[in-house]
């Protein structure tokens, strides 16, 4: 008798759980959430700050890898996604299901037990809002999925600045909002040159359900409303002269990218010039945005609520 054998599946390398985690977002996540730390006012112990900032980092990658357990079917008919770990076949979903959780859930207890249960509850929210919110209700039912879903990813200086004070004030939720108000010009100007693959899958983004017209006119909305907002810390007295110079220089040159974006009707898909120059500038807007508070902080020059 002939015995047919199958090739036994080897089991998914570090890198793909690394994969998981969404290392580039994550890069984003773990500085806004260090900055969040740094610029607030008091003082943390270097080991606690780092635990802070590790289970920061641990449950966005928590979250992320819930994200790609359960949008393995989407991820698989994208090209831009369809190298990821479980849709490539270097792993099953059960696996990217497991790690998940247990990331997720292990961030959460680490945090409340070294730093406290306030910064914990925020950071437990902030995943359940990425991994069901966004991921599972609103991204397949509605264009405004990114609005809405913008929240998940302004939590991280949010919790920072709770890690060290144990406490809620105006100032961490205003840079909530930045974020929350960056998130649609950033993602938009992505979606605009990959909704190509959103309407394969039949996700609902805005180039695909609106038009490519109303899609850039809500860049350019959202980003005369970042703009005016990210100077809110320095108006009100939270931060100095250095956060308030970066602001305006750089919120100038995110509303002169917009602009282009927005007042132009359509253009073809390897004509996007634009709205990948405010893709980019938009990543190195956020980073820059924040480093400054960091050094305002540090130099001085600001009043602190």
């Amino acid at each position: 008798m002939d015995l047919v054998t199958t090739p036994l599946r080897m089991p998914a390398d570090w890198r793909d759980f690394f994969a998981l985690t969404k290392p580039r977002v994550m890069t984003l996540v773990i500085f806004t959430g260090l900055c969040g730390l740094l610029a607030a006012p008091g003082e943390i112990h270097p080991v606690l700050g780092f635990a802070a900032i590790l289970c920061i980092a641990v449950g966005a990658g928590g979250a992320a890898a819930l994200n790609q357990w359960w949008e393995a079917d989407l991820d698989a008919g994208m090209k831009r996604t369809a190298r990821r770990p479980v849709p490539a076949g270097r792993m099953d979903r059960e696996s990217a299901r497991d790690f998940g959780f247990a990331l997720s859930g292990g961030s959460v207890v680490v945090m409340g037990l070294a730093i406290g249960w306030l910064a914990a509850a925020i950071l437990a929210i902030s995943i359940f809002y990425y991994a069901w919110v966004y991921t599972v209700w609103l991204k397949p039912r509605t264009p405004q999925n990114i609005v809405i879903g913008g929240g998940a990813g302004a939590f991280p200086p949010l919790i920072g600045w709770v890690a060290v004070t144990g406490h809620i004030t105006w100032m961490p939720v205003v840079l909530f909002l930045i974020i929350f108000l960056w998130t649609p010009p950033h993602f938009w100007a992505l979606a605009l040159f990959v909704q190509t693959d959103y309407a394969k899958v039949g996700i609902p983004m805005l180039p695909v359900v609106a038009g490519e017209k109303a899609t850039r006119r809500q860049i350019l909305f959202y980003t005369l409303v970042l703009v005016p907002v990210s100077l809110v810390p320095w108006a009100l007295g939270g931060a100095g002269l250095v956060y308030g110079v970066a602001a305006a220089l750089l919120g100038l040159g995110f509303l002169v990218l917009a602009m282009r974006v927005g007042l132009r009707d359509s253009a073809p898909n390897d004509k996007m010039k634009p709205e990948k120059r405010l893709f980019g500038y938009s990543v190195l807007y956020l980073f820059a945005l924040f480093a400054a508070l960091v050094l305002d902080r540090f130099a001085g020059l600001q009043g602190w609520a």
